[in-house]
């Protein structure tokens, strides 16, 4: 029992040594490098100084140069001229001088340096590689190629393992459709996307862009800009927070502060979510959509639920039709409108009004069923009213000149209503005032009626064919009774700035 127990306060006592021994060897096993060839050797103290094709191997990396300097109790190797580093097949690694060293598993590559990984090509004056890891770090300039993409930057990481690289200060991207720039790039050589982590931007023949954040895949030609995103492809400039595009499809979304300006129409749409598709072009943009059409200093504003601009070809051209839905509103310094839809045709310039259209002109307020308003050089030329037509001119808070007919037509100069035809059922109350004096109040029917206006008001009335009426003392009838049937004042929503048409 006594040697029993000596044997084994013995192995107690030897088996942790043991352990630690055998780890301690494994160790030495794996920072050991071995010389595997070289056509002269000699000793020089520590050092062991090697000539002629020489190859050493370290793990599963082998390395061969024309010469090199090894430390065996350091476990480190200087090589020099035609290095060369690989592990596998598809991973080398050349330069003409190489410290390696082995306990830290680092390699410092430097002059005409040229990292192979599949595809990609690197190349710099200046590499370290981390074995450990699987890095490769240069931090004076660096060329990588892949496929038809060259990128340079001044600072670079590549990731062995994953085949990604990371890019920062000076960053340039060429391919033969455009050129990127960046501060900060992430490149993914296997999925060919490249990562914007900074502030960014992309120039080609018909296209420039730019963003703070994003991504663009290289291979299939897909983006995503995000974080002050801008796009422009010579016919229209696109702003936003969110833009994506598709190039092979034309298919692109835009989200928050989305911005779409035409070029050639010289219009501008705005909203927070947008579709858009290139041929044939067509897009919809909605949640506090505007629609903007600019005319030197002059501009005219419109607002609806939805906006959406579709493409029609005939067989004499191709032409824009805007449609707009729910809740319109417009405003410009001349004429304001509220309905509830419309359509803007750009192959004869005219707006048609849906549905409860009401149009503000200075003074007068117009209704009907439906409306035209026509445009010329983007300026109000004509309007057109059809069915139970209304014309409403404020006197002052009780009194309205009222003119109502079936159908009516206005003219405008230089953006001011300056003639109104009714045509069909005209009829019409009219406050006869001179020198500021109510002297009769005029309630005429008749088949045809021209009015003028003058500075915005009424000025003369001409009534045609089978005119009949009265002319009725100031208080013959108090004013809340002069009203012509389905009168109605909508001076309450009518838009009294460029910002009031998103009022609900």
């Amino acid at each position: 029992m006594k040697v029993i127990r000596i044997i084994r306060l013995i192995l107690l006592f030897i088996l942790p040594f043991s352990i630690l021994t055998a780890q301690e060897t494994e160790r030495e096993g794996k920072k050991k490098i071995e010389i595997l060839h070289a056509d002269l050797m000699a000793n020089r103290g520590e050092m062991r100084q090697l000539l002629g094709n020489v190859r050493f191997r370290h793990k599963e990396t082998y390395m061969t140069c024309d010469s090199a300097h090894f430390f065996p109790d350091r476990n480190l190797v200087e090589a020099y001229s035609k290095v060369h580093i690989f592990k596998g097949d598809t991973l080398h690694l050349y330069g003409e001088y190489l410290l390696y060293d082995s306990e830290a598993e680092f390699a410092y590559v430097r002059d005409s340096v040229l990292l192979i990984d599949n595809e990609t090509r690197l190349n710099t004056d200046y590499l370290e590689y981390d074995m450990v890891n699987e890095t490769a770090t240069y931090t004076t300039g660096g060329r990588i190629i892949n496929e038809d993409n060259v990128l340079t930057s001044k600072i670079g990481i590549y990731y062995t393992e994953e085949e990604v690289f990371n890019f920062k200060d000076s960053v340039k991207l060429v391919n033969p459709d455009y050129t990127m720039h960046s501060d900060t790039l992430k490149y993914d050589t296997v999925s060919e996307i490249a990562y914007f982590l900074g502030p960014s931007e992309i120039v080609g023949d018909s296209i420039y862009a730019k963003c703070n954040r994003g991504w663009y895949d290289t291979k299939n030609e897909l983006s995503l800009l995000m974080d002050d995103a801008f796009i422009d492809n010579e016919v229209q400039i696109v702003t936003g927070d969110s833009l994506y595009y598709e190039n092979d499809n034309g298919y692109g979304t835009a989200h928050h502060n989305v911005t779409i300006r035409d070029k050639e129409q010289d219009i501008i749409v705005k909203g927070n979510v947008s579709w858009y598709y290139q041929e044939p072009e067509r897009f919809m943009i909605t949640d506090s959509a505007e629609f903007i059409q600019v005319n030197e200093d002059d501009y005219l504003y419109l607002h609806a639920d939805t906006l959406r601009s579709i493409t029609i070809s005939d067989s004499t051209m191709n032409y824009r039709l805007v449609k707009a839905y729910y809740g319109c509103r417009i405003y410009s310094e001349d004429i304001q409108a509220k309905c509830d839809s419309l359509a803007y045709s750009f192959r004869d310039s005219v707006i048609r009004l849906y549905y409860n259209p009401v149009l503000w002109s200075e003074a007068n307020q117009l209704f009907a069923d439906s409306m035209a308003l026509i445009t010329k050089n983007r300026e109000m030329h004509k309007m057109e009213l059809y069915n139970n037509s209304f014309v409403i001119e404020e006197v002052d808070s009780a009194r309205y000149n009222q003119l109502k007919g079936k159908n009516l037509f206005g003219y405008f100069r230089d953006n001011k209503l300056y003639k109104i035809e009714i045509r069909g059922n005209s009829e019409k109350i009219y406050f006869a005032i001179e020198d500021n004096e109510l002297i009769g109040v005029d309630q005429s029917t008749c088949v045809n009626m021209d009015i003028y206006i003058e500075d915005g008001k009424i000025s003369e009335i001409y009534l045609m064919d089978n005119p009949e009426g009265t002319l009725d003392p100031p208080l013959y009838k108090t004013p809340s009774l002069r009203r012509l049937e389905n009168y109605a004042w909508y001076q309450a929503i009518r838009p009294k700035n460029r910002y009031d048409i998103f009022r609900k």
